[in-house]
């Protein structure tokens, strides 16, 4: 059975297990190295871990604008591949590689010059946390080429059905980040001792050690499409294509460093042990985060792909089974953040002032992770259907209609223990609109298609 055919014909729960739990522990891999990063980062100091935590906004808008544009990638090839159209197959996935390395080349500039103003608008008062913020984000943009090409080789892997192969790049690049990090970090094995420069230095090693894995896989195991450079030509037709879907999942991803560095300005202004807390719930929020989106990744495909193939009963299983496992998932984060907040802030040397705030603060967060899971599964049907802009929406309101004005509020007129009720708060919310938008999308190109398929047979 090809790769190809599996996603139109093989049982869809074992289908979804099969796409997804390759990405989800490649995913929890990367958690992994978030974690163990920020560990060795706060063995330092609280001013190196709340100065890596700075940088998060920045470091995520290059993830969101190399994911992003992976989705687009990975919807389009899917769904070429569904209507048989392998030449458009082949030149999405040109056209991918060749986006990937531009938004690299941007991102390299945005590093160079715009670093320290950054942490400057951010931390003036404290210039230790500037200064070692500065070399770290200036070290991952200048080299982020590993970051954006490792991705973009990830996302032609998915697009085929290849998700073990999407594993084993990212999981290379995550794990070499691991060993890596206390070598540069703390200058072992004959290294020179590089404290938060080392941090950096070590992800964007791994990352382009990713990109090389990614090329030789590519080329050499993934037969379902054809990587010619030779004489390749971007293609207007192609790249918006595959921006349709893009665009909007960078700007909703995006959105999350707006909101960060938002969340960052509110918390500094009580303390810079708030700032830390933040950044650590981030870290940790990814161990629970990542599977989920690991999830996402594997179903976007199936979808993408039966939708081309007009399978509608196939949309819908994919789209129950994945909202299940999502929430089944986000209640297990629920639960460790409750029974073990204390624990998990351990893990980064967290001060008394630290424990003070960031155990209250992961208890009350983690109450918007249940309507969280079926907000990323139905964001996964929207961008596989073509719908991004349906996710960028309910993306916008959570995060900046609700989340960071009510956050503004409560700490003007609440004080810094109800920052957090923001969360939760604007995940009702969202979940509300994405429950709306998923009907609308439901008649408007399911049930027509059950129609017609009912009709065909």
């Amino acid at each position: 059975m090809s790769s190809e055919n599996k996603m139109g014909v093989m049982p869809i729960n074992k289908l979804i297990l099969s796409m997804s739990i390759p990405m989800m522990l490649s995913m929890l891999i990367q958690a992994l190295y978030n974690i163990v990063d920020s560990m060795f980062v706060a063995q330092i100091s609280e001013n190196a871990l709340t100065a890596v935590s700075l940088a998060f906004p920045a470091q995520n808008l290059m993830i969101a604008v190399a994911t992003g544009t992976g989705v687009g990638i990975n919807a389009t090839l899917s769904r070429s591949l569904g209507e048989k159209r392998q030449d458009m197959a082949d030149r999405a996935a040109g056209s991918g590689i060749f986006l990937s390395l531009c938004n690299a080349v941007v991102f390299a500039l945005i590093g160079v010059l715009l670093s320290r103003p950054f942490f400057l608008a951010q931390a003036k008062s404290v210039p230790e946390i500037v200064e070692m913020g500065t070399v770290y984000l200036q070290i991952c943009t200048v080299l982020s080429f590993g970051l954006f090409g490792e991705i973009a080789f990830e996302r032609l892997m998915q697009s085929t059905g290849r998700t073990f192969y999407s594993m084993i790049i990212q999981g290379t690049g995550a794990i070499l980040n691991i060993i890596l990090d206390p070598i540069m970090i703390f200058g072992l094995l004959g290294f020179p001792k590089m404290g938060v420069a080392g941090a950096a230095l070590a992800t964007v090693t791994g990352q382009i050690i990713a990109l090389i894995l990614g090329f030789v896989l590519n080329t050499t195991r993934n037969h379902e499409i054809h990587l010619a450079f030779k004489g390749f030509r971007p293609e207007k037709e192609i790249i918006g294509h595959i921006y349709a879907v893009g665009i909007p999942s960078i700007i909703m991803a995006s959105i999350g460093s707006v909101m960060t560095f938002g969340m960052n300005k509110i918390l500094i202004a009580f303390t810079s042990t708030a700032t830390a807390v933040f950044g650590v719930y981030f870290k940790l929020q990814s161990f629970v985060f990542m599977p989920v989106f690991g999830l996402n990744n594997g179903t976007v495909p199936i979808i993408a792909y039966n939708f081309g193939a007009g399978r509608p009963d196939r949309i819908v299983k994919t789209l129950k089974l994945s909202i299940a496992y999502a929430v089944s998932i986000m209640i297990a984060g629920l639960l460790l953040f409750n029974l073990a907040a204390e624990n998990l802030l351990m893990i980064f040397n967290a001060s008394d002032s630290m424990l003070e705030i960031g155990v209250p603060a992961l208890k009350i967060i983690s109450l918007s992770f249940i309507l969280a899971g079926f907000g990323i599964a139905c964001s996964s049907l929207f961008q596989a259907m073509g719908h991004g802009m349906l996710s960028l929406w309910v993306s916008v309101l959570r995060q900046l209609v609700i989340l960071l004005p009510a956050a503004f509020i409560f700490a003007k007129t609440l004080g810094l223990s109800y920052v957090w009720f923001a969360f939760p708060l604007a995940e009702v919310f969202s979940a509300g609109i994405s429950a709306v938008f998923l009907r609308h999308v439901y008649k408007k190109e399911i049930l027509p298609l059950k129609q017609s398929f009912n009709g065909e047979k």
